[in-house]
């Protein structure tokens, strides 16, 4: 028996790394999954893009839980285009209990050297983004009566100031001042909204940030430090976060709201 037995979950960047060990992990607890993901890539952000075939293995990965689940194209800055993605799950599925807002983007370098174009497509994804994933589940949420749980994908970068990743810095910050505010109004609805703050998670994001190691190594003695975990521990898995995200979705936290949820290898501990 799973602490989520008979609940829905909505997970956004469910193509692969942190969004696919969220939706197996909720799975496992016994959660039906709505999974999105934009599966192509964006204009200014150098990522590898994902793909139709990884969501398509994420959805495969949740049934393996022997679990239902509903896998779309969507792109979490289309209000419109999650609303119906969102809608058609909770057709199929029958509800929604948790909603995990985990899509987002990175962008590398000196402030002064980003591009207008660099700086909004990180904002539109990663606090946009946000706002889009919890506003088209809200309605639902209240209408059901029955509470929930919204849980935010923030950073370190979040909780402190992240050198070489301002827009990033910026939107993981405002998606923590979101959180906050959402949990107040929410609160009567017994609807709680957290957001999780993970260091280096071993991702395609973490992998294929080659410019940001060239500038941390630039600064290896003035700026380099603000990088390093306390704990002995380069990168953390997906899955390690995904056990934090299980324990937020639970009635393990039903009295936890508002709150800053660091899981970073002691990097905020000064």
């Amino acid at each position: 028996m799973g602490r989520l037995d008979g609940k829905v979950a909505f997970v956004t960047g469910a193509a692969r790394g942190q969004g696919r060990a969220h939706s197996v992990r909720l799975a496992a607890e016994g959660a039906d999954i709505i999974a999105v993901d934009i599966c192509g890539g964006f204009e200014s952000v150098r990522l590898n893009p994902a793909t139709p075939e990884e969501l398509e293995e994420t959805a495969i990965l949740v049934q393996k839980e022997g679990r239902r689940v509903v896998a779309r194209k969507a792109d979490v800055r289309d209000l419109d285009g999650l609303q119906a993605v969102f809608d058609e799950g909770v057709r199929e599925l029958g509800g929604i209990d948790v909603v995990v807002a985990n899509a987002g983007v990175l962008t590398v370098g000196w402030c002064w050297e980003l591009t207008p174009a660099q700086w909004q497509e990180v904002i539109d994804v990663n606090l946009t983004g946000v706002f889009h994933t919890a506003k088209v589940a809200i309605p639902t949420l209240i209408e059901q009566g029955r509470g929930g749980s919204i849980i935010m994908t923030s950073s370190v970068a979040g909780l402190y100031g992240q050198p070489f990743t301002v827009s990033y810095t910026a939107a993981k910050h405002g998606v923590v001042g979101l959180a906050r505010a959402m949990a107040l109004e929410l609160s009567e609805h017994n609807i709680r909204v957290n957001t999780i703050h993970p260091t280096g998670v071993r991702t395609e994001m973490y992998n294929n940030v080659p410019d940001l190691m060239k500038l941390i190594e630039s600064r290896a003695t003035t700026l380099g430090p603000v990088f390093m975990n306390s704990l002995p521990v380069e990168v953390m898995e997906p899955e390690d976060i995904s056990a934090v995200v299980a324990f937020l979705a639970s009635d393990d936290s039903k009295y936890i709201t508002g709150a800053q949820i660091p899981v970073d290898a002691g990097k905020l501990v000064r």
